[in-house]
């Protein structure tokens, strides 16, 4: 039975990349073969040698927000993890005993009162007029990261591909793409709205204790379309991280409940929370593009499921070794 602290390395702090290199396509890829354990150190520039004319490379277009705000007397924060309506907000909320129903709190002109506080300790707030997000909203860059956004990580901190807003973090593998870059390979977007969640820890002492978060996603018709077919030509799909993962095998644990011979699916909007972590039989995805994540989390913990937990660290180890920039503006891995 795997531990979290099976999941554990040593980070020097100074690798976390904490800012993003001024070319986003200028990040180092590390190169891991899961067949022979052979492990490569090449650029990212070189991703499009890795990939056949059959392969499908599928991206996560989903757009972050300016989710962060403070109220105008600077004595509480809010997070904006989910919009019921335009008006109605459920909340992180810090210092949460100040957030009692009832309470209410201004930003801008907008005075928001707590109406009820869920299971989770998140706040549910409605809002007397629309918040301007533009003007007061900031990113909620990752707690790692040690500082706030500044105007660059409106840019920087965001995909070249989003248009579908409603995350609060950046799929952090897609950050290294360009157009130019995309315009060279066969690929298709899905959209999966990164939540909060995606940057707590796990807490339980035995992996299988954890409680996944959920996080809402689309897949059009034609991207369906072209992942399905991917698929039965024996071309292989190429995930840009783990979002785009969680996404495509929480269909296949329902593709594969069902009489068929191959994956197949169709236009679709749902929740997952799946939580992928060893042993997990992959069905969807064949080869995976991703960046370092922290210790101890559900995304080293899905990486090590799609190579094995032994040569992931000692990937880990090596990029440590090789002085590699970390987390989500540092540098990729591509598992083959």
């Amino acid at each position: 039975m795997l531990k979290t602290t099976d999941f554990d390395y040593t980070l020097p702090e100074e690798l976390i990349a904490s800012r993003p290199l001024l070319d986003r396509t200028a990040s180092r890829m590390m190169v891991i073969h899961r067949g022979t354990g052979l492990i490569e150190h090449r650029k990212f520039t070189d991703f499009p040698s890795y990939l056949d004319p059959k392969d499908l490379l599928v991206l996560n277009d989903t757009k972050v927000t300016p989710a962060r705000f403070f109220s105008n007397d600077s004595n509480i924060e809010i997070v904006c993890t989910n919009k019921l309506s335009e008006l109605e907000w459920e909340c992180l909320v810090r210092p949460g005993k100040k957030m009692k129903p009832g309470r209410t709190v201004e930003i801008g002109e907008a005075t928001g009162t707590v109406q009820s506080i869920l299971d989770n300790g998140n706040r549910v707030i409605l809002w007397n007029q629309p918040v301007d997000e533009e003007t007061h909203g900031r990113l909620a860059l990752p707690h790692y990261m040690n500082r706030e956004s500044d105007p660059d990580d409106r840019d920087r901190y965001q995909t070249t591909f989003a248009r579908e807003e409603g995350a609060i973090a950046a799929p952090t593998a897609g950050l290294h793409f360009t157009p130019e870059i995309l315009a060279k390979i066969k690929h298709t977007f899905l959209t999966l709205h990164v939540g909060v969640g995606t940057f707590r820890p796990v807490k339980a002492e035995f992996i299988e204790d954890h409680d996944m978060h959920s996080e809402r996603y689309h897949i059009s018709a034609q991207a369906a379309e072209l992942i399905s077919n991917t698929k039965a030509s024996g071309g292989r799909i190429v995930a840009t991280g783990t979002t785009v993962t969680r996404v495509l095998e929480s269909l296949a644990q329902k593709v594969y409940q069902e009489p068929a011979s191959h994956f197949s699916i169709s236009a679709i909007s749902g929740e997952t929370d799946i939580f992928i972590n060893p042993p997990h039989p992959f069905k969807a995805v064949d080869t995976l593009l991703t960046n370092f994540h922290l210790p101890q989390s559900t995304l080293i913990m899905l990486v090590s499921a799609f190579a094995n937990r032994e040569l992931i660290l000692e990937a880990y180890a090596k990029a440590v070794e090789e002085r590699y920039r970390f987390f989500s503006y540092g540098d990729c891995m591509l598992i083959v």
